[in-house]
């Protein structure tokens, strides 16, 4: 290895500059260039391999692919029925949301079935980890841990094990690689660290999981590239104040992505939802204006969310929009849609959008649910208890069809609500047991909320 040139490298993106300057181009962060060593090796020491490459059939019997289940239902679900051999998984969350306690009972799990599982911290004592386990219940579990951060001596003792191995790097920031003229965390050090990593768990077929820390606004900290070197990205997510969190799949090269799986923080550790859509509805209240259930899709999970919304005559010169779980952007397109298309004044008016539970959606569908949510509130008209929404909303205040309905409506009807209110071209088989709205424009759910055409 020689050295090359001194760099100043952006922390948040990775962009390389010559000099020090105090805002990045790239990025337009402020305060996140340092200054860094790199090192190249040198090329005239560099010989070519006479090593022909060695080509495999897929229909060879030496290729094999097997998962390795954790038993953990929401965990299987989530990174496609198990983890694969040789793969890398990366999760992320924010601090104290639980993540290596998730780990320790993914590995105590995982070590009960004979296999060998390392836990490696580079943040916390093995004391601090014991008084975790102790407190998981996992004290007598053959899991071995160890507290150090060299990279290099992690990657020569699991590629000296003489069988694959699970595991964990708690965290991927606090490893460091000597031969590196940089401090834990940074751009450099990150990227070596983790390729380092990854070529001993490729060799060995061991499985490799990362936790990684993530930025104020919710990313993943360090260079973006990491997110491309590994199989797959996870995300845990939840309010620390209240006891669900969500492990949501963002990235997933063996399984379905933006998968979740839902659980519940207790003392004793984190312990599984089988039925998240009757939580989420637990604590809803009846004949209260503002309140619609949105019949949502979590990768192949059907879910019934509450969607609260709160509309008061603002007295302030711009109006306030607040937005809990959902995209602000879009509220934004979904009111100037009801006051261009249906005459109903939101231009004067404080919003306040609440998905409860604490679950974020992202899919288009929950446009119908949140406009009725709106709608109710503003009129002060209460909408049916047994209602559920779903429906994409156009710029025309057209609504449109949605993906998977019978599987909303499955859910739906599971938990007893029987009045379903979709778009007019969703093509689906109906059930002699569910009442169906058809909705064509966003009119037509303003007269099926304010007029005579309520639902029972």
């Amino acid at each position: 290895m020689i050295k090359n040139k001194k760099q100043f490298i952006c922390q948040s993106c990775g962009a390389i500059y010559l000099k020090w300057i105090g805002k990045c181009e790239n990025c337009n962060e402020w305060n996140t260039i340092n200054e860094e060593t790199t090192y190249k090796s040198n090329n005239q020491s560099i010989k070519l391999s006479q090593k022909q490459i060695e080509f495999e059939n897929l229909n060879n019997a030496n290729v094999k692919y097997t998962r390795l289940k954790t038993n953990l239902n929401e965990i299987d679900r989530v990174i496609g029925g198990g983890f694969v051999g040789g793969s890398v998984t990366l999760i992320g969350g924010d601090p104290g949301i639980g993540k290596s306690t998730l780990i320790l009972q993914i590995v105590r799990n995982l070590s009960t079935q004979n296999e060998q599982c390392i836990y490696i911290s580079g943040e916390e004592s093995l004391s601090q980890v014991k008084i975790r386990a102790n407190r998981l219940g996992i004290k007598k579990s053959p899991i071995q841990f160890a507290s150090v951060i060299d990279a290099s001596a992690i990657s020569e003792t699991i590629s000296n094990l003489e069988k694959n191995c699970i595991l964990v790097i708690d965290s991927i920031q606090t490893m460091y690689l000597p031969d590196i003229d940089s401090s834990p965390g940074s751009i450099t050090q990150v990227k070596a660290c983790a390729h380092e990593l990854i070529l001993a768990a490729k060799r060995t077929n061991s499985i490799l999981i990362f936790i990684g820390h993530v930025t104020k606004d919710g990313s993943l900290a360090g260079p973006r590239v990491l997110e491309h070197m590994v199989d797959t990205v996870l995300y845990f997510e939840g309010d620390r104040n209240l006891q669900f969190r969500i492990l949501r799949s963002v990235k997933n090269r063996f399984g379905p992505t933006n998968e979740i799986g839902i659980f519940e923080m207790l003392n004793e550790g984190l312990f599984e939802i089988k039925n998240p859509s009757e939580l989420f509805l637990s604590d809803r209240q009846k004949n209260l204006p503002g309140s619609a259930i949105f019949a949502g899709l979590e990768g192949t999970r059907p879910i019934l969310v509450e969607i609260q919304a709160l509309v008061n005559p603002s007295t302030l010169p711009s109006p306030r929009r607040n937005v809990v779980g959902w995209d602000i952007s879009r509220l934004a397109m979904l009111c100037a849609v009801l006051e261009s298309r249906c005459k109903i004044s939101l231009s004067n008016m404080d919003i306040f959008l609440n998905i409860a539970g604490g679950i974020k959606i992202v899919e288009p569908a929950a446009d119908l649910a949140v406009a009725a949510a709106i709608i109710s509130s503003v009129k002060k008209e209460t909408i049916s208890f047994s209602s559920v929404f779903f429906g994409e909303i156009g710029l025309s205040g057209e609504i449109r069809k949605v993906i998977q309905p019978e599987l909303r409506i499955r859910e739906a009807h599971k938990l007893g609500l029987t009045n379903i209110i979709l778009p007019t071209k969703q093509k689906i088989i109906k059930d002699n047991k569910m009442n169906y709205y058809d909705m064509t424009l966003l009119s037509d759910l303003i007269d099926l909320i304010i007029n005579k055409n309520r639902v029972s």
